[in-house]
């Protein structure tokens, strides 16, 4: 979100997301940054409420092109260091730590960080002071009452600020489609203490790297039950180790063993922290639930623990390798409803986003963070209560959200969009086209005709050949002869009534052959495979 007062743009978070399914190859997606690349000279700073991805991971792409400070808590940019040097790009990198209850003038805005509680920890809510008013940004928040790390959702400020009066409530909607209340990070501490209680086995724990709550509490356990632990999989490790610099795990010495010394412990006395609660093809979870892990092995009567959401899209790759467990003989306990719960969520639910709304009693209210029914449910949430909320206003992505002395209103849109990056370097982006492609060849497949032409005569010297792959409507076997040597024909027709001129100009003459090659596969087979004529000079 960029925030701009006259010649001054601040940006709040950088976050990036993981492709759909109809992105074929495509790793990661990362904001459009057009609108800040043509404001260059006005962008001041990029503020981060928190570390997770969604929020800090589209910085290295970012920074590449705009060269501005950072702001975020000690814990966020510890992440962040760790992000921008497997990019290369930390030594330029200019990182301000921001406290929670301190003030920060970054050109005509006054930033105020207010302490509030997520599944990760050191995460912030922004207040920022305009020459309009102050506008308040929750970024992502539940209100836990009993943090595990007990430094409380700091309601007061929200409060005060709710008496002063806010000009506009930029809210988090991503769990408004829940009633109540969501649960405290404490109330997963039954469910673990049932599972370390009963194993006879090894334990294996898998939550997200950055559930530092939720790692810390695995650690505890496992040291009060009298169990080694073994940290697999580069993220958990990564984590782990910030977590500790920063004073956020008090690790008992002793406690933690190589990967490499599993195998020398009884099984009942480890405990495994691993990475992969996704299901990702490459991580440590994974490659374990199918014995391709050098040193974690799931055994029958290992108890699996997956301490986390089930995020919509990854299903069919989180059961499959939930099937690979259970076929060798696991007991696995993920999230099924049951209770007490396994995973609980880091995102307000209704009656925690209307205490909010109570007591900060904006003039405009705006939800963020969501699809857009979400959106919506949390809009019409908030329209419902009157007293509390002036006017609502539901935007999307690219809009223009404008406020001046007489109020505010949606003026016009800039452009925003998505960027896809393979293989997660800073330079491989993804054309649409080169998507449309892939799709394309995924359904019809591909014909390559190959066509050898005589540099100097320009005469075709051979029978063009074709190369056919993936191509489902072509005929079987027995009976492709015959369609081959007509495709063959037809190609052969084509370069004969083309003019020696076309023929020397290569991109003319594919066309043409792609053309009738089209046509003539397409009334055959009503098949449309990409064909990419290939001229061989000799």
């Amino acid at each position: 979100m960029a925030v701009r007062w006259g010649e001054d743009i601040i940006v709040i978070d950088a976050g990036l997301m993981f492709p759909e399914s109809e992105l074929l190859g495509v790793d990661i997606v990362v904001p459009d940054i057009s609108y800040l690349l043509e404001n260059r000279d006005k962008v001041r700073a990029i503020v981060l409420t928190h570390g997770h991805e969604d929020h800090i991971g589209g910085l290295p792409w970012i920074l590449a092109e705009l060269s501005v400070p950072v702001y975020g808590t000690e814990f966020t940019l510890a992440y962040v260091e760790d992000k921008l040097e497997e990019h290369g790009l930390l030594e330029n990198a200019k990182l301000h730590t921001i406290v929670a209850g301190e003030r920060y003038r970054i050109g005509p805005f006054t930033i105020h960080p207010i302490q509030v509680t997520h599944s990760l920890v050191d995460c912030v809510a922004l207040a920022i002071h305009t020459p309009l008013g102050v506008l308040v940004h929750t970024g992502d928040f539940k209100v836990d009452p009993t943090p595990t790390d007990n430094r409380l959702f700091d309601l007061h400020t929200f409060a005060e600020y709710g008496k002063q009066g806010v000009l506009a409530l930029f809210q988090d909607s991503t769990n408004v489609e829940r009633s109540g209340y969501t649960p405290s990070e404490r109330s997963v501490r039954r469910k673990f203490d049932e599972v370390f209680s009963r194993a006879e086995r090894r334990i294996f724990v898998t939550c997200f790297s950055s559930s530092i709550h939720r790692i810390k509490l695995a650690l505890e356990l496992a040291s009060e039950y009298g169990r080694k632990v073994a940290l697999v999989g580069r993220s958990m490790t990564n984590s782990t180790e910030i977590a500790q610099d920063l004073g956020y795990i008090d690790m008992p010495d002793g406690l933690l063993i190589h990967p490499g010394e599993l195998k020398n412990y009884p099984a009942q006395q480890v405990c495994v922290l691993i990475s992969g609660t996704q299901g990702e093809a490459m991580s440590a979870l994974a490659r374990t639930a199918v014995d391709n892990h050098k040193h974690a092995r799931i055994e029958p009567d290992d108890t699996v623990v997956l301490s986390s959401r089930i995020i919509p899209g990854n299903e069919k790759a989180i059961y499959r390798m939930i099937d690979h467990m259970f076929r060798r003989g696991a007991h696995v306990i993920y999230e099924d409803g049951s209770s007490p719960p396994v995973h609980v969520s880091g995102h307000a639910s209704q009656e925690e986003l209307k205490l909010v709304i109570n007591l900060v009693k904006p003039r405009y209210f705006i939800p963020i963070h969501g699809e857009y029914r979400q959106l919506r449910r949390h809009a019409e949430l908030a329209a419902s209560m009157h007293g509390a909320v002036g006017k609502v206003i539901q935007i999307e992505s690219g809009d223009i959200l404008e406020f001046d002395e007489l109020g505010a209103r949606k003026a016009g849109r800039v452009t925003v969009g998505r960027v896809c990056i393979d293989s997660g370097s800073r330079t491989d982006v993804v054309e649409d086209l080169i998507i449309r492609d892939r799709r394309h060849l995924s359904e019809d497949g591909i014909v390559l005709p190959i066509i050898a032409i005589n540099k100097l005569s320009g005469r075709v010297e051979a029978i063009p050949e074709i190369v056919m792959r993936g191509f489902a409507g072509a005929p079987a076997p027995h009976e492709e002869d015959g369609f081959m040597d007509q495709a063959k024909s037809i190609v052969m027709k084509t370069l004969e009534e083309s003019s020696n001129e076309e023929k020397a100009d290569y991109g003319v003459i594919k066309e043409k052959i792609r053309q009738d090659l089209k046509r003539y596969i397409n009334k055959n087979t009503a098949r449309r495979p990409l064909i990419m004529p290939v001229i061989l000079e000799i």
